[in-house]
C-alpha cells in the first residue's frame, strides 16, 4: 500500500502495465495549472503548442527525429481511471468540477509531427498541438519525454554510424540504460539511427529489429579450458559461431584457440566462421594482427567485431589507424548518449484563438535563444533540383503556401541583411498531422520503412552538415510574414517593458 494524502491508494506495476496508460505521467504543475484554467472559466480556449529544441547534441550538424510512433500510442491512450481521481481529491487542492472532468476525459486536440527519421534543425516546430488548453497543457512532459530521449539515441546512433564508414554497428547497451524503457525504445531509436541490430532479445520480439550476440566471457570461463569452452559453442551454433577471443589473451590463446575449433568444429560441418569478438586491450593493434592470423589460417572471411567502450571518436581513432575491424558492438556510450545525454526539447505556447481568430503568442527574453517564434507553424524544406541536396529550411504560417515556381528569397532571421534568392528548386512540407480533433489520422510507417527513409534524406545533406567538429550551420529562416509578426511582437513588448521602467 501506498499513502497518499488523506488515503491509501492501490496502484501496482502490474496494474500500470496492464493497461499501458502514463496520463499520469506529468509535472505536477500541468494540473494544477488545468485546474486554474477550468477554476477561471478557460478550458474551452484554444491553444497552440510548439515543441522544439535549442541546440543540437555533441555540438554535431543535424539531429534525427524519432519517437512519433510512441507518442501516438500515448496520446491514443489518455484515460484517467478511478485511482486516479482518488488521488488528485486526496490532494485538498482541485476542484470536483475539475475531478469530473477528468473523469470525463475525451481527447480531441489536432497534432502535428516531422515523421521519425528526418533530419531536424533548432528552433523549428517538430511537434505542434492545437485544442483544448487543458488538453494541450497536460500532455507537455509526455511529448517532452517521448521525443526528446528517443531523437537524442537516434542522433547518437547515427553519428556512431557514420563513423564506422559503412561496417555495421550493433547497440549492446541494454545493461547500462537508464530504465526498462530507456533499454527498449533506445535500441529501436537506435536502429532508427542506423544501427543493424541490438542486444536486446525483447526488442526483436516486439520491434522486428534483428537481436544479435555471441558469448559472454563467463561461457568462457566455466569450462575447464578455452578450447573447450569455443568448440562446445561451434558444435551448437556452426553456422552462426561468433567466438570471444580476449579472456585470457587474444593473441597468445584467443585467436589460436578459435582457429582450431573452427577447424575441428565448424568447417567439416560444411560451414565457414563467422567471426571472432574483440572485448578489451589495444583494438587497433590486436585487430591487425589477428587478421594475418586469421588470414594466414584460410580465413580471410571470418569477420573481427569490436566491443569495449566505443563511441564514435573512439571508432573513428582505431580506423584511422589501421584498425582490422569489420563490425562493431556499441554499449553504454550510445544508449546513454553518454557524451550529451540531454536532448532539450522545450514545449511552449505559441499561439491562442479568439472568436476564431489565431492570436501569435511570444516568450521574450534577454537571451535570445529562448526567445520563441510566434503563431500557428508549418516547416518547409527546400531542395535543390539539380542534386536533390537540402538548402535550408523555411518556418512559414501554417497556412502559407511556397510557390516553388518561382524564385523565393531567404534571409536570416537574426542578420537580415543575409539573403539569397533560390531558383531551381523544390520545397516540400515536413510537419505532418497525427490527429484531428483526438482521432488518430497516421499510420506509421514500419520501423524499417523508417530506417531506410533516415538513411536517404540524411544523404540529401551536405557534406559540410554531418562533419563531427565545427559543422556547417544548416539554414533555419522564417519566411517575411513569420517574421513580420515576430518582429512586431517584439517591437510591441520592447515598448511594455520600456513604460515598466
Amino acid at each position: 500500500m501506498i499513502r497518499i494524502g488523506k488515503g491509501d491508494l492501490k496502484m501496482t506495476n502490474i496494474d500500470w502495465k496492464e493497461k499501458k496508460n502514463l496520463t499520469m505521467l506529468a509535472d505536477f504543475y500541468e494540473f494544477t495549472m488545468a485546474n486554474g484554467y477550468l477554476e477561471n472559466g478557460m478550458e474551452d480556449t484554444i491553444a497552440y503548442f510548439d515543441m522544439f529544441f535549442r541546440s543540437i547534441p555533441d555540438g554535431g550538424g543535424f539531429a534525427i527525429m524519432a519517437g512519433v510512433e510512441q507518442l501516438i500510442g500515448y496520446l491514443k491512450n489518455l484515460k484517467f481511471y478511478d485511482e486516479d481521481i482518488e488521488y488528485f481529491r486526496s490532494k485538498d487542492m482541485f476542484s470536483e468540477e475539475f475531478l469530473e472532468y477528468l473523469k470525463n476525459f475525451e481527447f480531441k486536440c489536432d497534432v502535428w509531427a516531422i515523421p521519425e527519421g528526418t533530419p531536424i534543425f533548432p528552433g523549428e516546430p517538430i511537434v505542434v498541438v492545437r485544442g483544448p488548453i487543458i488538453q494541450a497543457q497536460i500532455i507537455e512532459t509526455m511529448v517532452l519525454l517521448t521525443i526528446n530521449h528517443q531523437s537524442l539515441i537516434a542522433t547518437k546512433s547515427n553519428r556512431i554510424v557514420r563513423a564506422a564508414e559503412g561496417r555495421p554497428v550493433m547497440e549492446f547497451g541494454s545493461r547500462r540504460a537508464q530504465g526498462y524503457e530507456g533499454a527498449i525504445l533506445g535500441a529501436r531509436a537506435a536502429y532508427i539511427g542506423g544501427a543493424v541490430g541490438t542486444a536486446c532479445t525483447i526488442v526483436e520480439r516486439d520491434f522486428n529489429i534483428p537481436a544479435l550476440g555471441t558469448m559472454a566471457h563467463s561461457w568462457v570461463q566455466l569450462f575447464p579450458t578455452e578450447l573447450e569452452a569455443f568448440k562446445a559453442y561451434a558444435r551448437l551454433y556452426p553456422d552462426n559461431c561468433v567466438l570471444l577471443v580476449d579472456t585470457y589473451n587474444v593473441l597468445k590463446s584467443g585467436v589460436p584457440n578459435a582457429i582450431k575449433a573452427f577447424n575441428e568444429e565448424v568447417v567439416p560441418r560444411g560451414f565457414r566462421p563467422k567471426g571472432i569478438r574483440i572485448d578489451s586491450g589495444d583494438i587497433a593493434y590486436l585487430s591487425k594482427e589477428a587478421r594475418k592470423m586469421l588470414d594466414n589460417a584460410g580465413f580471410p572471411d571470418c569477420s573481427i567485431v569490436a566491443s569495449s567502450s566505443l563511441d564514435e571518436y573512439v571508432i573513428r581513432e582505431l580506423l584511422r589507424q589501421g584498425a582490422q575491424i569489420d563490425s562493431f558492438g556499441v554499449g553504454e556510450r550510445l544508449i546513454t548518449a553518454r557524451s550529451e545525454p540531454v536532448f532539450g526539447g522545450v514545449y511552449k505556447l505559441a499561439a491562442v484563438e479568439k472568436n476564431g481568430k489565431i492570436i501569435p503568442k511570444i516568450k521574450v527574453s534577454e537571451n535570445v535563444g529562448k526567445i520563441t517564434t510566434p503563431g500557428f507553424k508549418q516547416v518547409y524544406r527546400l531542395y535543390d533540383k539539380a542534386t536533390n541536396k537540402a538548402i535550408a529550411d523555411v518556418i512559414t504560417l501554417h497556412e502559407e503556401e511556397i510557390d516553388d515556381t518561382k524564385p523565393y528569397e531567404i534571409f536570416h532571421p537574426l542578420y537580415t541583411w543575409k539573403r539569397k534568392t533560390l531558383t531551381n528548386f523544390y520545397a516540400k512540407k515536413l510537419l505532418v498531422q497525427l490527429f484531428d480533433k483526438g482521432k488518430c489520422i497516421y499510420e506509421n510507417p514500419s520501423i524499417h520503412e523508417i530506417r531506410d527513409y533516415c538513411e536517404q534524406q540524411i544523404d540529401t545533406l551536405w557534406d559540410e552538415v554531418k562533419r563531427f567538429e565545427n559543422p556547417h550551420e544548416y539554414f533555419v529562416d522564417l519566411s517575411k510574414p513569420l517574421w513580420d509578426i515576430k518582429d512586431q511582437l517584439l517591437k510591441e513588448h520592447g515598448k511594455i517593458q520600456k513604460n515598466n521602467i
